[in-house]
Formats: structure tokens, sequence, C-alpha cells
């Protein structure tokens, strides 16, 4: 039996920011091997939004992405409707993932400094260049 699918039904939004073609493939592979499916894709300023049909799937995806690619992850939710019946609240998810463009041996210039990028991880090691003083900054310092 063939299964029908509402093209417009979804429960979350994969948000992609400087997505590289190597997360887009990954992405949609995920998607393919779940049996889940991705109803709208949207391509905005800095990356993808993807519209995806299960919220316990897109925050599964969403782990797998950072474990795999360097980046921030955000997840919140949103109020999208109440359940008549139950006078349950339903939500919409939304995963933002802001994926890291420089890598380890990088320079960068923070507040007028130079400094190398020696470790990428939940924040960003970074090394002064000129008095060798180690440095961790967030990913929103970066941007």
């Amino acid at each position: 039996m063939k299964k029908k699918f509402n093209l417009q039904y979804f429960e979350g939004v994969l948000q992609l920011r400087n997505p590289s073609k190597e997360i887009i493939k990954f992405v949609k592979n995920q998607v393919d091997k779940s049996g889940e499916f991705i109803s709208k894709e949207v391509k905005v300023k800095n990356g993808y939004d993807y519209y995806i049909s299960s919220q316990k799937f897109l925050q599964n995806l969403g782990k797998k992405i950072t474990k795999s690619f360097k980046g921030e992850l955000k997840i919140s939710y949103r109020l999208y409707s109440r359940d008549r019946q139950t006078s349950k609240n339903i939500y919409r998810i939304n995963v933002f993932f802001w994926a890291f463009k420089n890598k380890k041996g990088d320079i960068i210039e923070f507040q007028g400094d130079k400094l190398r990028i020696i470790g990428i991880g939940k924040d960003v090691l970074c090394k002064n260049i000129k008095n060798g003083k180690k440095v961790h900054l967030d990913f929103d310092q970066i941007k």
C-alpha cells in the first residue's frame, strides 16, 4: 500500500545558515533514510529553511549535524495551536544551525587583535599571535 502525504504538513523547520554542500547532502541523506519528508525548501539570504514532517526526527537531526560539523545549534519551540479534543497546546519546533566557516589554523581578527584558531568545540579556542595568550570565544562573537 502506497503512503500518501500531505505535502503542506510539517512539524518543524530546520534553518541552516552558511551551509556547505556537504551539510546539505548530509541533511537530505538523513531525511531519505528516515522515511520522513521535506514538505518545503526555501532559499534564504544565508542558507536554507527545510520544513520537515517530524519534530522528534528534527531534534535528532540537529544533534547529528552538530556531531558531524562544526557550528552552533539552537532549538526552540513556538505555540502553533490548541487541540480541540484534549485542550493541549500544539507546538512547532525550530532547529537553527549556523555552520562555522573557519577551521583550525585560520587567523581571525577580534577586537583589533589577530588570533589563530587552535580548537573548535562548544566554543572557539584561539591563541593571540602577539602575546601568545589563549582566548575562548563564543560563535556569536566571531559572526
